[in-house]
């Protein structure tokens, strides 16, 4: 089972703290196996927000668990406590990957955990976070950032948006989106996306794309162009590039290649359909196609994919055992 150890102190926000609460601390109906190791470590009793909040452990507990996560630090002026940045920073060293959601990133730069890598945090501080840590590759146009072992996420739902990631990579697509709808949130934003867009988490019916992409998603077997969404929208190419921008934060055809790489990734771990019959039902054409494009986004072959995610997700509570992260 997978320890996942909340690192907590005086100052911390609890908005963050509870959405990781709720990603981790139990699994959503109809999956198997063993679930997350949630567990909350802090010095003692703390104070997050207007809430008082009992560890189930000291910090030093930090050290066990295999990934750590750091809620947002409510006032990123005020240097993060020693004793915390000493136990993220030993978490890291024993092999731990570690998190930060929105401004938790300010603790991540302070115990030096992100000199030489990219991160982000909420966009109204990634200038403080540049400017206090130059070492650090600040990104403030992107909703969460995964360099390695190390990640960042913006603020609010982005950080939501991490959480799902991390599920993601740890039990597949399938379990990320079960996870996603008991929270009734959108089962994938990628990374890469805007953080400010006009729309961040689109409600059905409200937006102009409402009735555009779920018709594209019922047909992502067929070449779909960006032509045929302006036809089907009604709209000039150029008009609709600029109501996706605005909603999805990203451009049609990178939201077209994200949605095929998500049901590639669903088939992939509910079917033993081969990688041509896949790369037909999500519109790529050719395994070669898919091959290229699922390396390039997901990082690894879809037939490693495969073998990953059948082998973990099949695993009983008896017989699971643990995988390294894709």
């Amino acid at each position: 089972m997978t320890t996942v150890a909340l690192a907590v102190t005086d100052g911390m926000l609890h908005f963050e703290l509870a959405l990781a609460q709720e990603v981790f601390g139990s699994a959503p109906a109809g999956v198997t196996g063993p679930w997350y190791d949630l567990v909350v470590c802090g010095p003692g009793p703390v104070r997050v927000g207007r809430f008082g909040l009992e560890p189930d452990h000291g910090l030093g507990r930090l050290l066990r668990a295999d990934t750590v996560i750091v809620p947002g630090w409510a006032d990123v002026d005020q240097a993060p406590p020693a004793d915390l940045l000493d136990a993220v920073r030993a978490a890291h060293e024993a092999g731990a990957r570690v998190a930060s959601l929105c401004t938790g990133a300010f603790v991540l730069a302070a115990a030096g955990l992100l000199d030489g890598r990219r991160a982000t945090t909420h966009w109204a501080h990634t200038r403080a976070l540049a400017e206090r840590h130059p070492r650090v590759e600040v990104d403030p146009d992107v909703l969460y950032v995964d360099d390695g072992g190390v990640l960042t996420s913006a603020g609010k739902a982005a950080a939501m948006d991490l959480c799902l990631h991390l599920v993601r990579l740890d039990r597949g697509a399938s379990v990320a989106n079960a996870v996603a709808r008991r929270l009734v949130v959108p089962p994938h934003r990628d990374g890469g996306q805007a953080q400010f867009v006009t729309t961040p988490v689109p409600a059905p019916g409200r937006h102009p794309l409402a009735e555009l992409l779920p018709w594209a998603l019922e047909r992502l077997d067929r070449p779909l162009t960006v032509e045929d969404l302006a036809r089907r929208a009604r709209m000039s190419s150029r008009h609709l590039g600029r109501h996706f921008r605005s909603v999805t934060g990203t451009t049609p055809l990178q939201w077209l290649l994200t949605q095929r790489i998500r049901r590639a990734q669903e088939l992939l771990e509910n079917t033993d359909d081969g990688i041509d019959a896949v790369a037909a039902a999500v519109g790529m054409g050719t395994a070669t196609t898919l091959r290229r494009h699922f390396h390039r986004t997901v990082g690894v072959p879809p037939d490693t994919y495969r073998r990953t995610f059948r082998s973990r997700n099949r695993s009983g509570p008896e017989g699971g055992e643990r995988h390294p992260h894709p």
